[in-house]
């Protein structure tokens, strides 16, 4: 599971909380009534099923706000909802009440600041209003017996504080989801960037490398066409030199080739450190003080671009660490990543596989697997000197 999935499901349980919270409430409140003597099923069972109904509905809209969309039906009927639940249910705000107090929680969540403010007087005058209502007409299930004046107070108070404290709440969660998202998204753009400049790269060396020969081939080709029918030897002259640009182009054509396949460890560290730190990756390269030996410069190139390129891929990595050190008798790469991979050790795929059968065929061995701190390492040894 990546990173960004583990942040929607905390985002959403988050959300959902507050509707376990709101049932845990009406439970309490309806255990009270009973032990009390004022539960009356012919208004709390309607209540029960119109909050049923309001769940129902309501992850539909968390959903739709998570993917920066606003169910404006779904609100309307799941404020209908909440409102009757409500009043069957006596309007207390800290008994059905919260019925309203989590609608506005939800209503609210991809909403302009003056619609908030909006929802929220309104839901406030709604609540009170029920609650006094049923206090005077003494269908309050609290068990207190309370005048209209304090049931006034006491709900305008307690309404008052759910109203300022439950929109902003749930609103910074998906103010803080709606931050991951973009940050995933900035991440993502950032890998395609370092990836293209990667591949604007090769094709400007390219283009250094044999363009002039090609460009001169087809000024003398085109020289010599127009040279045929006047001068044959000035003709065969030039294309005596067109053969001779033509291997050199070749050649160096080959040798372009040459350098991509038997890639350079300096530069291939460059790159790939380039591209880890735009993909979020904090990278560390830690290099000998000494050159490599011959030979093992180019094998170890191969690995930390297979390992980097499997850190990208199929790990949730935050840092990496890439080590290389040498002695008389070996020299060893070492790819370190807090991203575990979750295959099994054995399984190396067939990048690392390939790699493994590269290093065997200069007397090297490759070994990748997870450690016990949760972190991932490959490790590519070869012996000195380098056999063929």
């Amino acid at each position: 599971m990546d990173a960004i999935t583990r942040a929607r499901r905390l985002t959403w349980k988050v959300l959902l909380s507050t509707f376990v919270a709101m049932w845990m409430l009406i439970i309490v409140t309806s255990v009270v009534a009973f032990v009390d003597g004022k539960f009356q099923w012919w208004r709390v069972v309607p209540a029960v099923i119109a909050a049923i109904c309001f769940t129902w509905i309501c992850p539909r809209i968390l959903s739709a706000a998570l993917n920066r969309r606003y169910l404006i039906r779904e609100v309307t009927v799941t404020a209908a909802l909440a409102v009757v639940a409500t009043a069957l249910g006596g309007g207390d705000s800290f008994g059905w009440g919260i019925v309203l107090v989590c609608w506005l929680s939800m209503a609210t969540l991809r909403v302009s600041r003056r619609t908030l403010y909006l929802l929220a007087a309104g839901t406030w005058v709604v609540g009170v209003g029920i609650s006094v209502v049923a206090t005077a007409l003494g269908l309050s299930m609290t068990g207190m017996s309370v005048t209209v004046g304090e049931a006034l107070f006491f709900n305008g108070l307690v309404y008052g504080i759910w109203c300022g404290i439950m929109p902003p709440s749930n609103r910074m969660w998906i103010w803080i989801w709606s931050l991951a998202v973009q940050a995933h998204e900035g991440r993502e753009a950032h890998t395609r960037l370092a990836l293209a400049e990667e591949r604007l790269r090769f094709a400007r060396d390219l283009h250094d490398l044999v363009g002039h020969q090609l460009s001169a081939i087809a000024v003398k080709t085109e020289l010599a066409v127009r040279l045929s029918d006047v001068d044959s030897g000035a003709a065969k002259s030039e294309m005596a030199e067109v053969n001779a640009l033509t291997r050199k182009a070749l050649r160096e054509l080959r040798q372009a080739v040459r350098g991509y396949r038997e890639l350079d460890l300096a530069a291939e560290l460059n790159s790939v450190k380039g591209v880890l730190e735009a993909a979020g990756v904090r990278c560390e390269v830690h290099l000998p003080y000494r050159d490599l030996p011959d030979g093992v410069a180019p094998v170890f190139a191969y690995a930390v671009r297979e390992a980097v390129t499997n850190v990208l891929k199929h790990s949730t990595a935050t840092f990496c660490d890439i080590s290389i050190r040498f002695t008389a008798l070996e020299a060893e790469l070492s790819v370190r990543n807090d991203g575990v991979q979750r295959r099994r050790a054995a399984d190396l795929g067939s990048g690392l596989t390939g790699m493994a059968e590269r290093l065997a065929a200069v007397g090297g061995k490759l070994s990748a697997h997870p450690t016990e701190d949760g972190q991932f390492t490959l490790n590519a040894v070869v012996s000195l000197p380098i056999g063929g």
